[in-house]
């Protein structure tokens, strides 16, 4: 019954939109959007970032419009960072958006704002944004966009193929057909990536398709990592540490990809431990989890890029590193190509 009624709202929202009753508005750049069609972590942010900075390589001031979801003030327009400085921190930003902030520092600013359509204009006219990257935005048209890229978790594409709240999906799956462009993630965590193509083409059979996966870049401890706004540059100092047991924690959307890339890549796993997504730590979190972890002989702790980002003020007594990963494709070249073609053309006209 819900999910019938949620399938009805977001059917309709999408009819009112393609009739034009409800008006989409152009930022008046090159404008880029990141988003899914499932709730849950599907590997959006290291492709707003990926595509952030092949649009800084071409010489565009990038703008990230992000809603900033598990934020403290919700309906606040909050600059995260003006490019060079990060000017608030991940309570207020929410933890995506300071983490984007954080990785592109020189190479792109980032709002945090529920309405992009009026953060974009102000962001262009403030920071002169010659290109816009949205995050989380596939639901988002009151935007228009250039270039609609979903991104669809290859360990669980659809789920049951039932919307919220009976399944996982935001819409019916045959609004794939309004991407332009789908990148499939983590498809080293599984062997189906073709019966997903197949999925995918069902609904949407001209669309490019790209694979992409996740591998560990390194591993960097957490008080160098908290440090980052000052100095930049990480070193990957901690190579042997697949060798120690460890537990890793985290508050993601599919935390269980975060595990099994782990174990894929030869970490000693010995326990893990899971929180909501968005969850910001506090103190007795940290006792929980170092108490798990002793529990269990770990010796060190692991944790992602998302999660380092909230952990600054707590303090811990187990050596913590932070996993940066980076995304790997199968045609990146091809990806690139497509992202340079569109902000050619549409700087044309």
């Amino acid at each position: 019954m819900f999910g019938w009624l949620y399938g009805t709202i977001t059917e309709v929202r999408n009819s009112l939109f393609k009739k034009g009753i409800f008006k989409s508005f152009s930022l008046g750049v090159p404008t880029f959007s990141i988003g899914n069609i499932t709730i849950g972590g599907t590997g959006k942010t290291p492709l707003v970032a990926f595509v952030a900075e092949v649009l800084a390589e071409k010489g565009e001031k990038v703008g990230i419009l992000s809603r900033g979801y598990g934020r403290e003030n919700p309906k606040q327009r909050v600059v995260v960072s003006d490019g060079e400085r990060i000017l608030t921190n991940a309570r207020q930003a929410g933890d995506e958006p300071f983490e984007l902030a954080d990785k592109l520092l020189g190479k792109a600013i980032v709002i945090a704002d529920a309405n992009r359509a009026a953060a974009g204009n102000w962001a262009r006219e403030k920071f002169g944004i010659t290109a816009f990257v949205l995050d989380d935005a596939f639901q988002h048209r009151k935007v228009k966009r250039d270039l609609d890229i979903v991104t669809i978790d290859a360990s669980n594409p659809f789920g049951n193929k039932k919307q919220l709240p009976s399944g996982i999906l935001r819409e019916s799956l045959k609004n794939l057909k309004r991407a332009d462009a789908i990148v499939i993630t983590r498809a080293n965590l599984t062997k189906e990536i073709s019966n997903v193509k197949a999925q995918i083409s069902k609904y949407n059979p001209n669309c490019p398709i790209f694979v992409s996966e996740n591998k560990i870049a390194k591993l960097t401890k957490l008080d160098k990592f908290s440090a980052t706004a000052q100095t930049p540059q990480r070193a990957n100092d901690e190579e042997q540490r697949t060798k120690d047991k460890s537990l890793a924690f985290c508050a993601l959307g599919n935390p269980n990809n975060f595990f099994e890339q782990l174990r894929r890549e030869h970490f000693d796993l010995v326990s893990a431990e899971t929180f909501p997504d968005h969850h910001f730590y506090t103190q007795s979190d940290i006792s929980k989890i170092e108490k798990k972890a002793k529990e269990n002989g770990a010796e060190i702790l692991l944790t992602t890029v998302k999660d380092a980002v909230k952990l600054k003020d707590l303090k811990l007594s187990l050596p913590c590193f932070v996993v940066e990963s980076k995304m790997i494709f199968d045609d990146e070249s091809g990806f690139r190509d497509l992202l340079i073609a569109v902000l050619e053309n549409e700087n044309k006209i």
